[in-house]
């Protein structure tokens, strides 16, 4: 069954349940009442936004449309955990929609899996994915402004060749996950866990990194610019970097590398902590070591 049919089926299955008419369902989402039968019988297709309101008044999870979700009772589902019973996983609801090349705007994504790469080349204004399951999402050439990306899980995601402005990436996971020749700008991380992420060819800009969790993570070839970084630096790499306006404040930076950066003179360091090495490095790079003190571990 094509993803029309299949979408027109769920609609006509979900109103009826619900007690609606075609006409009565068409009064609810404000449409004709042979917009209705149209994507009843998988004429046409309502787009994301409509989706949404349907799910609402149908009173179904949006991943109650995708052809994959179940469809005996349309309501919303208990989270689906990978559990196994008798040596079986449990399977999960995949979104199975190709939405690059789209415009989405004011759209409402939020608890959504398996996004994967469904989403390149798109164009994304005001849209929410709170605490959705994306890990493994690849992002390229994309356009992404004000969007709320808060609480989700995007490890090993991959983000390349786009534009990130104004976003909320507050509290996510952002584990092993690549940036690469994107701009990020004025977005708010804090909170985030960017452990073993790799960031190059980028330029990162007035964005907000509040108590983010920065281990193993490297950064190569990347503009750096009016960032403040606080909190613990473990094992990180700074490599053939620029900075602009960058301080680094109540931080404790361990067995970390810094090399070949430029502008690394202008780097401001305000009461901050470091181990011998990376003391060293820092010295090596022609840092202002005022502000920075040597942590003595005592054997």
């Amino acid at each position: 069954m094509s993803t029309t049919k299949s979408i027109g089926s769920k609609i006509a299955e979900a109103r009826k349940k619900k007690d609606l008419s075609q006409a009565e369902l068409a009064q609810h989402v404000s449409i004709s009442p042979q917009a209705v039968g149209k994507w009843e019988r998988g004429e046409s297709m309502p787009d994301i936004t409509t989706l949404n309101r349907l799910a609402d008044i149908l009173g179904v999870d949006l991943n109650y449309f995708s052809e994959d979700f179940p469809t005996k009772e349309p309501v919303r589902p208990e989270p689906v955990l990978n559990k196994k019973r008798e040596g079986t996983p449990v399977p999960k609801p995949d979104w199975s929609w190709d939405m690059s090349q789209g415009n989405w705007t004011d759209a409402d994504f939020s608890g959504l899996k398996n996004l994967k790469e469904k989403f390149s080349s798109s164009n994304l204004k005001n849209c929410q994915f709170k605490n959705s399951e994306l890990s493994g999402l690849v992002l390229g050439k994309n356009n992404i402004e004000r969007c709320d990306f808060s609480g989700s899980d995007l490890r090993n995601s991959k983000i390349q060749s786009s534009n990130l402005l104004n976003n909320n990436f507050g509290n996510c996971s952002l584990i092993d996950t690549v940036f690469y020749k994107s701009n990020i700008e004025k977005c708010d991380f804090s909170l985030s866990d960017f452990s073993g992420a790799e960031i190059t060819e980028t330029n990162m800009e007035n964005n907000m990194v509040n108590d983010v969790v920065w281990k193993f993570t490297k950064f190569s070839r990347t503009n750096i610019s009016h960032m403040i970084f606080t909190g613990t630096i473990e094992d990180c790499h700074f490599e053939h970097c620029s900075f602009y306006g960058v301080k680094f404040e109540n931080a404790t930076i361990l067995n970390t590398f810094f090399k070949y950066n430029e502008r690394f003179k202008k780097v401001l360091f305000v009461n901050c902590k470091v181990d011998k090495i990376t003391y060293a490095f820092l010295k090596n790079n022609s840092a202002n070591l005022e502000g920075i003190s040597i942590i003595e571990f005592s054997e």
